[in-house]
């Protein structure tokens, strides 16, 4: 393959330089130099020159061929390299191209020569492209030499003479320099001005292919008929350069490879040379001089390249240039401004400042230096990164005048490096481990924080601890004086000790008259002995034997008094310590006796202090120890369940959509399947894919449309995605055309899958809840513990959430912490204080109306509740405009707030709020169905509080023109709150793997206290309202059913209705007299006794005739509680039948768990009940891994949060 490559050389080269008058030559290798031209194997370039002068000059047609051998030639000797630092980056000439091998043993070779030196093969990068030379005019003079050298031929080794000076001159090498003059314009530099060549070592290869060489001296002329490769490299360069006065050395590395058919004509042969045999042997010492001259056309020619371009420029009237031309990454490039053609014109600084690809990556700023090219050139050195796709840059005097391209900046491609995309993803691997980096010094931070506080919470408990101790010894210390006043040496006719005067470790014996007490009749008798008021305890026990004294019935015993003792205390008894029934002991006041000879010295009060001390801080550490490992299970156990519930939230469309891996990470290829047999897709012919990222923001958009295609499995179908690094949520929808038709989108919602593991993470939202009701600080029914739960688990997700609240007189404040005012504002002529506070975590806003509204006493029953409420909505969204809020959703619920819905869109939504959505909650429909109605039109999104109760009221006149918009999503408990593992009201923290030994101490405790009897039998709580909603018809007959089975009944509950409740009362008396140790009703609130009646139950019974959602039933639960409930509303979305509920259960990825009945009659209740009761006596074991299955289910807030995430990102699209 031949290139052509069109190449004007020097017109002026003295003849002096090369030989004497008289001989001419015809020979083939060419002897120039390509500057930015790259040669293979395959490649032919085509060099034009024009004719030289006509004294002594060549002329001819030079063409330059890569021979087919080229690489399989030997590597060529290195050149030594000046010490590093002689010289700046850049302008290298271009090496040999060649095998990887062969460029892998010369950089090798370079590096280690000299480190600094910049290798031809880093310059052959920056040097890509075919490159026109311009005639020199007939002015200009260069300087050729060839290089004659060894070659080895048929077999004769014959050596032609290094030449020490130019032939026919007598000038040495080494002192010759080129000269160039101004014309038309161009820059011309006297022979100062042209870079001197120090070279240590030179090399060169000339190979002949043709091993033929014709001299004709008889016509003056020699032609050499062979292929010749001329290589000539050089690593040393001295001199000035043209970009400015600050650089004064250069590296060069010059390699030319020439295999060419050449002709030169019209050459003196010298008189001295009779034959030229041309070769190369590498590895032998080549002439300097030869290779000074080479190097110094090189820069010659480097130099004409960058005054062509700056004229080519500077007549564009182009005030930009850069060389190369052809940038590439990981290479030096220099950039060359013409100041008199920018803003900077009258400007004595010039500085370039800029950054690569977009002003994202390494920004830089350099001082310009004025060059030697003719004009007004200001260039200067810039290292472009290998991460580059594009340089931008501007041009200022350092102060504060610029040249911004007109305001468009200016920029280089770089080519060969990067692409947009593989940028972007090469900043989010680099954020990725900054983010690791970052996580990793917070985590050490934070570690070492909770050390320092450790330390310092031990040091203030150490000190306590002391401080207890000395009270503890000055109180000991006290009453001892107080017992040596009252100790005595004897007391007659009842004790005394012989001898009379003794100490510690003295062997005494202590006498008793056994008829002085109650041990008259004992035959045996010991003592129970301690000393200074029983410091030890128990530490002297002995048997007393009967003495011979006549003057009464004494015993004795021997003792060895303790060290240190200053009061002996003891009492006598029938047996040994463990084993005595009888005591004398003094009247209760034990007896005591003086050491005579006992001295307590200050030592024995500073040891005792160290004792207390050392006793102190065992225990304390016991004590903090055994928190800490049950706070590490508590958050281990609750980590635990909420991994596995993200896996149900999974699982849960499995019948639908799921993915390859389930748990999808960022960074990796992930394959989704899908079933359109159970969607509205069913049967259609195509499914087509669309797919985005981080909820349809991300910055690459909508990927392009896959066509999917069969999977393994059934019906489904599939297609792969690569999740990018940045990516925090994958987002898709199906459709049955590539144009669309119809869509599968979740209805309206889409699908949303969560991605892990990536650098970006999901930005805030903003909910602020309006509501009349917060548990715990008021509370009246479910939705107080709605409000409080829902939040807690949402600002856990890391979203920001707010509660504004009615400023009861009745609130119970004692549960709000940091509580303060605020401020105040006017609403309506009305003042109304702000006060906040912190409630479970939660920032709570409480609007305290001055018109005495919420000063009732109570949170319901006034006659003007409505005015009430819709007074604190609107003073609520006033509250939020004035404060300068700007929620993403306001939450409001149930009857009480729904005025939130229209107000807000009517008066708030255009006058600064426009940003936020109302999302609105009913809670039960059977109340204030009118302002529910009026909620749903106004709000964006609405819900209730179970799946099963949406569809049940979905016929609603209030519901029904809005179910497009209308969900159901169950409510959760709070783990925190209903926790066996940490609840003080049961005897003893269980969890699921203790169940029954908890529940079993649990259920005596609630016998105990309750007075019924400690048998083990079935035991059924009820724990509600006394309402006709909750069905108390039905719970009165459950009643006597349940002591028709032999078992046991607790109810907890009153009736906010009087004949309820006095109906209630009478039954409780009924009971009591016919079933006094089996039944127990407790018609009031007991908070405490609520607790125990979950845990000590075996069954929870909650038989409402209807119920939006119910928490009794999942409080069970958590307590391992088996609940026996109705089928209706959110009793049926959380309790699947043990017998009839095993595909419904699976279908949510959970396992039966109750018992279940459908008519609101008595029979329903006796099936259910039956079976529940049977089974607790036909399979205990049973029973009990049901009561650990219901115990491992998550009914906590994970997963309804998650629902309403997904619900409050829906609103806001």
């Amino acid at each position: 393959m031949e290139v052509p490559f069109q190449v004007q050389g020097p017109r002026d080269l003295y003849s002096r330089t090369i030989f004497s008058s008289g001989t001419q030559f015809n020979i083939k290798p060419f002897l120039g130099f390509i500057p930015h031209g790259r040669t293979s194997q395959s490649s032919q370039m085509q060099l034009q020159s024009s004719s030289w002068q006509k004294d002594n000059l060549v002329a001819g047609s030079h063409r330059l061929i890569a021979s087919a051998d080229f690489s399989r030639r030997r590597p060529r000797k290195m050149l030594n390299s000046r010490p590093k630092g002689t010289s700046p980056k850049g302008f290298v000439p271009k090496t040999q191209v060649g095998t990887s091998n062969q460029k892998r043993d010369q950089r090798n070779n370079r590096e280690k020569e000299v480190s600094s030196a910049p290798s031809s093969s880093e310059y052959a990068r920056t040097r890509n492209k075919t490159t026109e030379m311009q005639d020199l005019t007939d002015k200009e003079k260069m300087v050729g030499v060839l290089q004659v050298k060894k070659v080895e031929e048929d077999g004769e080794d014959e050596t032609a003479e290094q030449l020490e000076e130019l032939p026919g001159t007598g000038i040495p090498v080494a002192e010759a320099k080129s000269e160039q003059v101004t014309e038309n314009g161009r820059v011309g530099a006297d022979n100062d001005d042209v870079p001197k060549l120090n070279v240590d070592v030179a090399k060169s290869e000339l190979k002949t292919q043709n091993e033929s060489v014709n001299i004709d001296a008889s016509n003056g002329g020699t032609t050499a008929k062979s292929d010749v490769v001329v290589a000539l490299d050089a690593q040393e360069l001295e001199g000035k350069e043209l970009d400015g006065p600050e650089s004064n050395d250069m590296k060069q590395n010059e390699s030319i490879f020439m295999d060419e058919d050449v002709t030169i004509t019209k050459l003196k042969k010298p008189e001295s040379i009779k034959e030229i045999n041309l070769g190369v042997s590498i590895g032998k010492t080549e002439d300097d001089s030869a290779l000074r001259l080479e190097l110094e056309m090189e820069a010659n020619l480097r130099r004409q390249m960058l005054e062509r371009l700056s004229e080519e420029n500077f007549s564009k009237g182009t005030k930009l240039f850069h060389y190369p031309e052809v940038v590439k990454p990981d290479e030096d490039i220099e950039v060359f401004l013409n100041r008199s053609l920018s803003a900077l014109c009258n400007e004595p600084d010039v500085v370039i400042t800029g950054a690569f690809n977009d002003w994202r990556y390494k920004s830089f700023t350099t001082k310009m230096n004025k060059t030697h090219l003719n004009g007004d050139w200001w260039s200067c050195r810039v290292h472009v990164p290998k991460e580059a796709y594009k340089m931008d840059f501007v041009f200022f005097n350092g102060k504060d005048v610029y040249d911004n391209n007109d305001k468009k900046d200016f920029c280089i491609t770089v080519e060969g490096g990067m692409d947009v995309i593989e940028f972007e993803n090469f900043l989010l691997e680099e954020k990725r481990r900054e983010l690791e980096k970052l996580a990793k010094e917070q985590a050490e931070r934070e570690r070492q924080a909770e050390e320092q506080r450790r330390l310092e919470a031990e040091k203030a408990a150490s000190e306590a601890d002391r401080a207890q101790a000395r009270v503890e010894v000055q109180r000991r210390k006290e009453m001892l004086q107080d017992m040596m006043k009252k100790a005595a040496r004897f007391v007659d006719n009842i004790w005394h000790i012989e001898p009379s005067e003794f100490k510690g470790e003295d062997m005494v014996r202590l006498y008793y008259n056994r008829r002085s007490g109650p041990l008259v009749h004992a035959n045996d008798i010991w003592i129970h002995g301690g000393y200074n008021n029983w410091k030890d305890g128990l530490s002297i026990a002995a048997r007393l034997f009967s003495s011979d004294r006549k003057d009464g019935d004494w015993w004795y015993a021997e003792v060895v008094v303790p060290d240190r003792a200053v009061v002996l205390d003891w009492v006598f008894a029938d047996g040994p310590p463990q084993h005595a029934v009888v005591y004398d002991n003094n009247h209760y006041q034990d007896f005591h006796a003086i050491v005579p000879k006992a001295v307590l010295s200050e030592s024995y009060w500073v040891e005792g202090e160290h004792q207390i001390y050392r006793k102190l801080q065992e225990e304390r550490r016991l004590r903090e120890e055994a928190i800490h490992a049950k706070a590490e299970r508590t958050a281990r156990m609750k980590a635990e369940m909420k991994e596995r519930t993200m896996k149900m939230f999974l699982l849960s469309q499995k019948h639908i959509v799921y993915t390859e891996p389930l748990d999808v990470q960022a960074g990796t290829t992930v394959t989704i399947f899908y079933n359109p047999a159970n969607s509205v897709l069913n049967g259609k012919s195509e499914i087509w894919f669309r797919c985005s990222f981080n909820r349809w923001t991300h910055r690459l958009g909508t990927l392009p449309l896959q066509k999917m295609l069969p999977a393994e499995n059934g019906s489904h179908v599939k297609t792969s995605v690569k999740v990018p690094l940045d990516a925090y949520m994958m987002d898709f929808v199906f459709s049955e055309r590539e144009d669309g038709g119809i869509f599968d989108n979740k209805n309206g919602t889409d699908y949303h899958i969560p991605v892990s593991g990536g650098v970006a993470k999901e930005p805030p939202m903003h909910i602020v809840h309006i509501a009349v009701e917060m548990a715990p600080i008021a509370k009246v029914g479910g939705l107080g513990d709605v409000v409080t739960s829902l939040s807690r688990a949402v600002q856990d997700l890391n979203h920001n959430v707010d509660i504004i609240l009615p400023k009861y007189d009745c609130l119970n404040l004692s549960n709000v912490k940091d509580f303060h005012f605020q401020k105040s504002y006017s609403w309506g002529g009305t003042e109304i204080k702000v006060w906040f506070g912190k409630v479970e975590g939660l920032s709570v806003h409480f609007l305290e109306a001055q018109n005495g509204f919420f000063s009732r006493g109570c949170i319901y029953g006034c006659r003007n509740d409505g005015e009430r409420f819709g007074f604190f909505c609107h003073a609520a969204l006033e509250f939020l405009l004035q404060c300068g809020f700007h929620p993403d959703i306001i939450h409001c619920h149930d009857w009480s707030s729904a005025p939130v819905a229209w107000l807000f869109k009517d008066h708030y939504m255009q006058y600064g709020l426009s940003k936020a959505r109302v999302v609105f909650t009913i809670h039960n429909l059977e109340f204030g169905a009118h302002l529910i109605g009026k909620a749903m039109a106004y709000a964006d999104k609405a819900t209730t509080v179970s799946p099963t109760y949406s569809m049940e009221v979905s016929g609603n006149p209030a519901i029904a023109p809005y179910l497009y918009k209308f969900h159901g999503i169950i409510n959760g408990i709070d783990p925190d709150i209903w926790d066996p593992y940490n609840d003080k009201f049961i005897p003893i923290s269980y969890t699921a793997e203790n169940v029954v030994e908890g529940k079993r101490a649990a259920k005596q405790a609630l016998q105990q206290k309750l007075n019924l009897k400690p048998a083990d039998m079935p035991l059924v709580g009820i724990v509600t309202r006394l309402t006709h909603q909750k069905g108390i018809h039905l719970i009165k007959h459950a009643i006597w059913r349940t002591l028709e089975c032999n078992g046991q009944v607790v109810l907890l509950g009153s009736a906010p209705d009087p004949r309820i409740q006095n109906d209630f009362v009478n039954l409780a008396n009924q009971l009591h007299s016919s079933h006094n140790d089996q039944a127990r009703l407790c018609l009031t609130y007991d908070e405490p006794l609520s607790h125990l009646i979950y845990a000590g139950a075996d069954f929870i019974l909650v038989p409402s005739v209807f119920e939006p959602c119910g928490l009794t039933q999942l409080i069970a639960m958590r307590y391992g509680s088996i609940p026996v409930v109705r089928k209706t509303g959110g009793l049926y979305d959380t309790v699947f039948d043990v017998d009839h509920d095993k595909e419904r259960s699976e279908a949510q990825g959970l396992e039966p768990n109750g018992f279940s009945f459908e008519g609101a009659d008595a029979a329903g209740v006796d099936y259910a009940l039956n079976r529940a009761i049977s089974a607790w006596y036909d399979g205990r074991d049973w029973f009990n891994s049901l009561c650990k299955r219901v115990m491992e289910q998550d009914w906590s807030w994970n997963r309804p949060a998650l629902d309403y995430l997904e619900l409050y990102h829906a609103a806001c699209k």
